[in-house]
């Protein structure tokens, strides 16, 4: 899960704002499917995940509900608006800008900075793993998750960098 987080933070970094975008909007439905019995994503839970480890830092103004929204508009269909946002549309804001325009609702968009949001959801993720020590279910799943093997995944191949 680390080298995911990292990834996303380097494409922020490195101006694929994209590409960490749609895998942070992604997160909390991975989140939500490794601590669950089953091991597998709904809204509900990617709602009630975002609800508790990021939306208190939007005040209100992003809640799992419109972000599960957003995030289907955006991963499903590559649109930046959704019935269900609240909002005509979600605005970020790339780094680089020279101005921090963040949580502003503007006429009938809602605005966030890209940095902040990757950087909300990854903190959250970090908040999150650290309480999922000892949790079964999240330790079962966790064997299933798609990692990056520097030597290869035997018996399959070895020897070199793998992700599976």
């Amino acid at each position: 899960m680390e080298e995911l987080l990292r990834q996303i933070e380097h494409s922020i970094e490195n101006g694929t704002y994209l590409l960490g975008l749609y895998v942070a909007l992604a997160l909390p439905d991975i989140c939500g499917a490794l601590e669950s019995h089953n091991g597998v994503a709904n809204g509900n839970r990617y709602k009630a995940w975002f609800n508790k480890w990021v939306s208190h830092k939007y005040d209100g103004q992003l809640t799992g509900e419109q972000c599960y929204a957003y995030r289907c508009g955006i991963l499903h269909q590559g649109r930046a608006n959704h019935n269900n946002l609240g909002y005509s549309r979600i605005i970020f804001l790339e780094p680089g800008s020279n101005m921090t325009l963040h949580r502003n609702t503007l006429n009938d968009a809602y605005n966030i900075d890209l940095k902040i949001f990757c950087s909300d959801i990854v903190s959250g993720v970090q908040d999150w793993l650290k309480t999922m020590d000892g949790h079964v279910s999240f330790q079962k799943n966790y064997d299933h998750f798609m990692k990056r093997h520097e030597n290869g995944l035997a018996p399959y191949i070895v020897g070199v960098p793998v992700i599976g």
